[in-house]
């Protein structure tokens, strides 16, 4: 049953009034003056009156007169409404207190006010009538007044004394049986208020208005048929004030009897209080219309019930829930659901809800907490529940299909009865695959090592195998790699599986890394004669197997293979195309090989090969006799490559050529440009040596040692002393003793700064460092490799250099040593880690042009995986967004999602959602955030992101519950991203806000 209270608007005003007597013409004879004014008064022309009246009261000598004429001039003032009526009244009384008017004085003003519906004012003069000098008929009319006064004051208990005085007054009972009755009726005492109205007899009272209240009581007192007959009977009188309410009534007491077909009119019939309805109303609606079967009417009303926090509000959001079901719309239910589990004023629709929600959330995901966190929960809540044996199943699956492997491990490894040996088998394999993708090679290969020693299922146990002899190639373990994949061979399974046609390409490579050439050779045969698809992989394969047949010698073999790579349309055909070159010289080809490598210099002008080819066909020519055209080679190289280690080669090598024809000035130029420019590298410690003979042939020793004298790199006298601390420190590292190798290079260092092998000396010093992970000791020692030009090791260097800076967020240093790697790299991998970090460093200095430029150049880049092309899209993605280019980050997004995993894929999911949203797609763009909810729930700022663009796709399709439910969740279980909740606060704002104007219930201040 549910009660309401009605605001009676007050009845009879004005119906009991004291009159002003008409005054009598006994001084007419004495003041002609004093009888117009009267006249005046009586015609109520109060202000032509109460001017006459105050003139006579200040020139009669009359007594009686004056006192009149002052009691008249107060009178008109109270009707004229004039400030200072009431002290003109009060001093009347104080000036003439033997006045036969004085009693009267009080009673006029106060049934003025009366009569003027001002009720406190008519108490305050009532209150100085002396009721002693009333008569009967005068005191029954006070009572009533007096009475009717205070309950209009809302002096409830004063005002029954009052009007019981005049329950049997012939005048005035039926009105103050009838007030009387309605007191009764405010305070609820219904069976009071009934037996008052029933002594009414005044046809005009019970016509008007009784029916309404006793229909209303009977309601209230649970007799819902005769409340339905009587406000039924009301409402045929077409009162259109009362129709609102006598169609709650009608509508909730049809509702309590359970004829909620009856109820629906009624009930939508309603008005609401103001205009406006509250929660119970909208849940008396959506019932019965779920118990009508009709679910989207349902949900059209519960969804309007907003903030509820009692037993009603409970019990909606467990029927809307349930109407959410019925027509599919899961995401919506487990809103509905989750809300009812929080209430507790039901136990047993509590737990209901809690068991509906945990089996949604393993279902479809859930964006507010962690799924297994749901069912632990739920568990721990109820655990001796029928449903338990269930939910620890659940539990299990929950982490499996949220993809958080590592929850399931530790889980099951505390819990073994909760899963079979099987599941442990497939979790700690799901485990391994995500730390492989991670790059967390060595927790990979435990991982697989896990399920393999829980090995029940064959298929499962192949597969993890594969993957740990994957595992331990990356680690550069390759025999143990090489027994794995083996393991995999031998397993009947494994040709089910995916990877099996990805085996001989494995064991190929395992047995080239280990320098089992000819195996390589028979594996990588099979591989490349086994018709698979992948051309990548294809053009891949000829390419290492020639390189096996080139290690080994076998030439004509390798040129056939590479020339199968060139056949392709695959990447890589400058490498092919070198070692073709290559190849053709080993056999004594050197115009095919000359052929070759002129062909390469034009057909791949942009190839990092080029200058290894202008140096390589340099060589040729020279070797061949063409000695001006290797000179002329060895220039291109010279000024078409300043950064390449090759340069102070191909200087030397001209050098060389001079001084092999006699040419010893030249041959000096050049061996003093290599000491000149690339000063501390081997090339120059050879140019040394070797202009020391020229200087020797020449006889100027002395012109020599002046100028080795100079040169801070070369200590003539100390060679044997550097050479032998090298030698000593080189040794340990040979054998593997590092910290004796550090402590030996340091030495070295220390003792010989700019010594023979400083260089090498330096980065085998950094190299051991940095093995150890001390990354900041490493530091400095590479950056001096890095910093010295051109050398075989400044590649290797620069890498780590910007690699360490980069490990610190330190983009600002980074940046030069990033540029210098990307125009000097030869390996196309170092090449594109400096553009994708560049891309990188330029988005944190919040250059987005560069960002762009820097992304585009990485997509350009052939042959580069999946995760460096969603890093490139991404920043694409977030520097359109920076500025405001909404279109093409769009684009960038969409890029993302098709080949991205992990932060990025949440990242595009949650900019899907937000496009579509923006689009007016909204039922769309409310299942990207499902799927983000689902598949990559441990990514909570995206995830709370997403919830909000949820919250705004509801109320734009008109689910106001959704929306707030939503946004107040957001704001309770995100306070770790203030930024996301202060969203959710300003958007749940707004929409309360809209929403007050129609649901008295909501209060657009609750936050």
């Amino acid at each position: 049953m549910f009660k309401k209270s009605i605001t009676l608007i007050p009845l009879f005003l004005g119906m009991v009034f004291l009159g002003i007597s008409q005054e009598t013409k006994i001084y007419t004879h004495e003041d002609k003056d004093y009888q117009d004014a009267l006249a005046l008064y009586n015609n109520e022309q109060y202000q032509a009156a109460q001017t006459i009246f105050a003139k006579v009261k200040n020139t009669s000598d009359n007594l009686e007169t004056k006192a009149n004429s002052a009691y008249y001039e107060a009178n008109a003032a109270v009707r004229l409404n004039q400030l200072g009526a009431d002290n003109l009244m009060e001093d009347f009384v104080e000036k003439y207190p033997t006045s036969t008017k004085r009693n009267s004085a009080f009673a006029d003003v106060a049934e003025y006010y009366f009569e003027t519906g001002k009720y406190p004012y008519a108490l305050k003069w009532y209150n100085k009538v002396d009721q002693g000098a009333l008569s009967r008929g005068e005191m029954d009319k006070f009572n009533f007044n007096y009475g009717y006064s205070l309950f209009a004051s809302k002096k409830t208990k004063e005002a029954e004394r009052y009007l019981n005085k005049v329950t049997d007054s012939p005048v005035y009972a039926s009105q103050a049986k009838y007030y009387l009755g309605y007191i009764s009726y405010q305070e609820d005492d219904y069976e009071e208020a009934n037996e008052r109205f029933d002594e009414i007899t005044d046809p005009e009272i019970l016509e008007e208005k009784m029916s309404y209240y006793q229909a209303d009581m009977n309601f209230k007192l649970g007799k819902f048929d005769e409340a339905i007959a009587l406000a039924k009977k009301q409402m045929a009188k077409g009162d259109r004030k009362e129709k609102s309410e006598l169609s709650k009534i009608i509508g909730e007491s049809y509702f309590n009897l359970k004829q909620y077909d009856n109820a629906i009119p009624y009930l939508e019939d309603y008005q609401g209080k103001r205009g406006k309805w509250n929660n119970t109303d909208y849940y008396l609606l959506g019932y019965s219309y779920y118990k009508q079967g009709d679910f989207a009417n349902a949900i059209q009303q519960f969804n309007k019930i907003i903030g509820g926090t009692n037993s009603v509000s409970q019990n909606a959001y467990y029927h809307l829930a349930e109407c959410y079901l019925k027509l599919d719309k899961k995401q919506e239910a487990l809103n509905a659901f989750r809300n009812a589990s929080q209430m507790d004023f039901s136990a047993e629709i509590q737990k209901d809800a809690y068991l509906n929600y945990a089996r949604l959330s393993y279902e479809i995901g859930n964006p507010y907490e962690p799924v297994p966190q749901v069912i632990s929960s739920y568990i721990e809540q109820y655990p001796n529940d029928k449903n338990v044996s269930q939910m620890k199943e659940l539990l299990v699956d929950s982490y499996i299909t949220s993809k958080n492997f590592k929850g399931a491990m530790e889980l099951l490894e505390n819990n073994r009865d909760f899963a079979s040996k099987t599941t442990y088998q497939k979790v700690a394999f799901y485990l391994g695959v995500e730390q492989f993708i991670e790059t967390d090679y060595a927790g990979a290969s435990e991982s697989f090592g896990k399920s393999l020693g829980s090995a029940e299922d064959a298929l499962f146990k192949a597969r993890a195998s594969y993957w740990k002899g994957e595992s331990e190639y990356l680690l550069n373990r390759f025999d143990s790699a090489l027994s794995n994949f083996m393991e995999f061979q031998q397993n009947p399974s494994a040709r089910s599986t995916d990877e099996y046609k990805d085996l001989e390409y494995s064991l190929a490579y395992t047995h080239f890394k280990l320098r089992n050439y000819p195996s390589a050779i028979t594996y990588f045969t099979n591989f490349t004669s086994s018709g698979t698809n992948d051309t990548q992989k294809l053009n891949d394969g000829y390419l290492r197997l020639g390189d096996s047949y080139f290690v080994t010698s076998k030439y004509w073999p390798a040129i056939e293979t590479y020339n199968k790579s060139l056949a392709l349309s695959g990447p890589e055909k400058d490498y092919a195309a070198f070692q073709k070159a290559l190849s053709y010289g080993f056999v004594g080809r050197n115009a095919s090989k000359i052929e070759g490598l002129e062909s390469f210099v034009s057909s791949y002008p942009q190839s990092t090969l080029k200058d290894d080819a202008l140096f390589e066909l340099a060589n040729t020519y020279i070797t061949g006799g063409q000695e001006n055209k290797g000179l002329q080679t060895y220039d291109k190289l010279i000024s078409g490559y300043i950064g390449s280690s090759l340069v102070p080669q191909a200087i030397m090598r001209q050098g060389l050529v001079h001084y092999n024809g006699s040419r010893n000035e030249a041959a000096l130029a050049k061996f003093k440009t290599v000491v000149r420019d690339y000063p501390k590298t081997q090339e120059a410690i050879q140019a040394v040596a070797t202009a020391k003979l020229v200087y020797v042939d020449m006889g100027r020793v002395d012109e020599y040692a002046a100028w080795v004298g100079d040169l801070d790199f070369v200590e003539v006298t100390d060679t044997e002393l550097d050479n032998a601390t090298f030698e000593s420190a080189d040794k340990q590292n040979l054998e593997g003793k590092t910290d004796a190798a550090i402590r030996g290079y340091e030495s070295y260092i220390r003792q010989f700064p700019n010594g023979l092998h400083a260089t090498k000396a330096n980065f085998n010093l950094a190299q051991l460092y940095f093995g150890k992970g001390q990354k900041d000791k490493a530091l400095p020692y590479y950056k001096y490799v890095a910093d010295q030009g051109a050398s075989e090791y400044a590649e290797q260097a620069l890498t780590r250099v910007c690699e360490v800076y980069i490990g610190d967020k330190n983009y600002a240093n980074a940046l030069p040593y990033l540029e210098r790697l990307e125009n000097q790299a030869d390996i196309q991998q170092n090449r594109t880690f400096a553009q994708s970090n560049l891309m990188k460093g330029y988005y944190e200095q919040k250059n987005y042009e560069r960002t762009i430029a820097y992304a585009e150049k990485v997509l350009r880049t052939p042959s580069i995986d999946n995760r460096i092309k969603s890093d490139a899209q991404i920043f694409i993605a977030r520097s359109a967004i920076k500025t405001d280019d909404e279109s093409r980050a769009k684009e960038a997004y969409a890029e993302v999602l098709k080949i991205a995993s992990g932060s990025l894929a949440a990242e595009a999911l949650y900019y899907d959602a937000y496009f579509k949203n923006q689009d007016q797609d909204y039922e769309a763009s409310s299942a990207s955030v499902q799927k983000l909810a689902k598949d990559y729930s441990s990514y909570k700022e995206w995830g709370g992101k997403g919830l909000i663009i949820m919250a705004k796709n509801f109320y734009a399709l008109g689910d106001a519950y959704q929306a707030t439910y939503i946004l107040e969740s957001v704001t309770s279980n995100f306070s770790q991203y203030p930024e996301v909740v202060a969203e959710a606060r300003g958007e749940l704002s707004i929409i309360k806000a809209k929403e007050a104007k129609s649901n008295s219930s909501v209060n657009p201040n609750d936050n």
